[in-house]
């Protein structure tokens, strides 16, 4: 009896102890989102397959809306696709675990940037993603600033 109490008494301070980590859960999201959400961002840097195609996409902005729209236009062109981040580690809130989800359905150049990209850094300013392909294993990168 004396050793069930004692394996109560010391799993009641760990109950606690993750409960808070589950109340922090998804701050770096929430702050991800906040951030991107906010803000019309270009992209600065886009290396794809050992080439760099970020000229692919000068003259773009960029806005990642409400209910996961992401509109991307220029003077002439306006397309839209989805945006989204998901939280890879529900246990901590850490930005080591969020991924930055994007998917573009045409012109053919914007459905490079569909992928589940890591997120690698981000500040009010400036996020830098990376991708490391199932098949080959070649990595990209994507990075966009605040405009």
């Amino acid at each position: 009896m004396k050793s069930l109490l004692f394996s109560i008494a010391l799993m009641i301070p760990l109950m606690f102890v993750s409960c808070k980590e589950d109340n922090n859960s998804g701050s770096a999201k929430n702050e991800l989102i906040n951030t991107v959400s906010q803000d019309t961002w270009r992209i600065t840097y886009f290396f794809d397959s050992e080439t760099d195609e970020t000229s692919n996409f000068s003259g773009y902005s960029f806005d990642f809306g409400a209910n996961d729209v992401l509109i991307a236009t220029n003077n002439t062109n306006t397309y839209t696709g989805t945006w989204n981040i998901s939280d890879s580690n529900s246990d901590d809130d850490s930005s080591d675990d969020l991924d930055f989800n994007i998917n573009f359905t045409s012109p053919a150049n914007f459905e490079e940037l569909s992928e589940d990209w890591e997120v690698l850094t981000h500040t009010a300013v400036k996020i830098e993603l990376r991708h490391v392909s199932g098949g080959d294993g070649s990595i990209d990168y994507l990075t966009f600033e605040k405009i």
